[in-house]
Parts: structure tokens; C-alpha cells; sequence
């Protein structure tokens, strides 16, 4: 799977507004490969994402990229924040209103496959100060339904 160079460093700031670190602890645990490709999989999910990538975006902008409901874009941030791809700042403008930005966290995702089933690697940007966010996720080879 090739590399996305549109991956953003940093989510930008947006003048005249603050941003604040999610209060939410990390919950970037290592996924199962076969739920993060069917995470990616998800066409919404996918979308959302997508646009992510691009540029760091408020809900509501994400409704308006993907052309999906509110509800289902929200479904699929929370799939993704899961999967560790995505994760939220707290905006807060001078008038007090505030809203969650939402960015991409990996660089990168790598995906194998050989005789031992398929794994995928996310790797993470670090924040600062934390640790490594780097992950491999690994899945056994598992036989193919019939259709």
C-alpha cells in the first residue's frame, strides 16, 4: 500500500482561536488488523478520513466534505479515533463557543501479507514528550468463505 504524502505533521491552528489537548485519555491500543482494513473498508469511513487527511476539520466541515449525516460521520470518527488514526483537539474561540478538530495521527500504514495470515503497521507522529505511538497489529491466516 503506497504511502500518502498529504499526510499532515500538525494539526494547524486557526486564527483566533485556542486549542486545547483532547481531555479524553489516549486510547490508541493496537487494533486488530482485520478491523482496521474493515475500518478503511467502510465507505463513510473511508471518506471521512480522507478528508481528514487533507485537512484537520470540525464535524460539521466533515459533513459538508462527505456529503454523509451527521450521525454518520460522528459513527465514523469514533471508529476511527478507535483505530488510532484520527485524534481531536478542543477549539476554543474568544467568544467561548468550542468545537473538536479532528486530524490524522499516522504517517503511515503499512500492510502485509505472507504465509502467516497479514498485519498492518501504523506508525503514529509522537507527541511531544510522549512515547512512541508506533504499532503493529497482526491477524492469522484465516481460511476463505465461499460465497
Amino acid at each position: 500500500m503506497a504511502e500518502s504524502p498529504r499526510l499532515p505533521t500538525e494539526p494547524p491552528a486557526a486564527p483566533g482561536v485556542a486549542e486545547a489537548e483532547s481531555d479524553q485519555p489516549a486510547r490508541h491500543a493496537p487494533v486488530e488488523t482485520d478491523e482496521l482494513l474493515e475500518t478503511l473498508g467502510d465507505e463513510y469511513a473511508y471518506r471521512v478520513f480522507e478528508a481528514i487527511v487533507e485537512e484537520p476539520r470540525t464535524g460539521r466541515e466533515l459533513v459538508d466534505a462527505t456529503n454523509a449525516s451527521k450521525p454518520t460521520v460522528y459513527r465514523r470518527l469514533q471508529d476511527l479515533e478507535a483505530a488510532g488514526l484520527v485524534d481531536s483537539t478542543m477549539q476554543i474561540a474568544s467568544d467561548g463557543n468550542h468545537c473538536k478538530r479532528f486530524h490524522a495521527v499516522v504517517t503511515s500504514i503499512k500492510v502485509r501479507f505472507d504465509a502467516d495470515g497479514f498485519g498492518a503497521r501504523l506508525e503514529q507522529k509522537p507527541r511531544p514528550g510522549g512515547p512512541d505511538r508506533s504499532h503493529t497489529t497482526t491477524t492469522g491466516a484465516q481460511p476463505h468463505a465461499d460465497d
